[in-house]
């Protein structure tokens, strides 16, 4: 089915991997300690996981809270840890760093992106926190491998975003806005039918997916029923 949104829901071990894959995910998120809102998970989890389930897994590079890569040590470290995955045979990744200033920090992106050839990747929540999202896509434009942007259009969440996830989506094409919208944070159902009007293909849900809290583990039940509002 050609037009099928794409619902990628957040996975921190196999248990919720085969969950969310059971209620109909297309695609996983893999981070661990979401008190930090989502840092890498480790290369046994990922193993793990791979194992357990067969829909397309994105890996979280990002060790630390925060948008920014840390100092010199610890992007050395983050780069370390994307090799290991990717030699784990992990081929899809999530990450996105500022500078100070709130510009792409991309010499790491670089970085990370000489470990990670031939590689898939999504930009994420990032973006949301930009000085100027336009210029941060534009730069971002020429870099290999980035088909996606994880965003809520507002650091504050959809609610918020709304209009810029919108205009951003009509723009779609554009130079910079080539890569897919992957539209999550503070996204409910009810969001839904105006992103979908407006050409928005593809969702993220994390706590959505967890009904009774972040401690207890995927519901295929909540999985399902995002997937049916999106078949609709």
């Amino acid at each position: 089915m050609s037009n099928r949104a794409v619902l990628e829901v957040i996975a921190l071990d196999a248990q919720d991997a085969v969950a969310a894959q059971s209620g109909g995910a297309d695609r996983l998120e893999l981070v661990t300690d979401m008190a930090a809102d989502g840092l890498t998970p480790s290369r046994e989890t990922f193993a793990r996981i791979r194992d357990a389930v067969d829909i397309p897994l994105r890996v979280m590079l990002r060790l630390a809270d925060g948008f920014s890569a840390g100092s010199p040590a610890d992007v050395d470290s983050l780069v370390r840890a994307a090799g290991g995955l990717r030699s784990e045979g992990a081929d899809q990744f999530v990450l996105g760093f500022l500078d100070e200033a709130g510009n792409p920090d991309l010499v790491t992106v670089e970085r990370l992106m000489a470990e990670l050839p031939g590689c898939r990747w999504t930009f994420h929540r990032a973006i949301d926190r930009a000085a100027d999202r336009d210029s941060l896509r534009k730069q971002l434009a020429d870099l290999p491998g980035l088909d996606t942007y994880l965003t809520a259009g507002s650091p504050d969440g959809v609610d918020d975003g709304l209009p810029t996830l919108l205009s951003e989506a009509r723009r779609s094409g554009e130079p910079g806005y080539e890569p897919q919208i992957l539209v999550g944070g503070g996204l409910r159902l009810e969001h839904l039918p105006v992103l979908r009007e407006a050409g928005v293909e593809a969702f993220h849900i994390g706590g959505a997916a967890r009904p009774d809290g972040w401690e207890r583990p995927v519901a295929p039940a909540a999985v399902e029923e995002w997937r049916r509002a999106l078949d609709a």
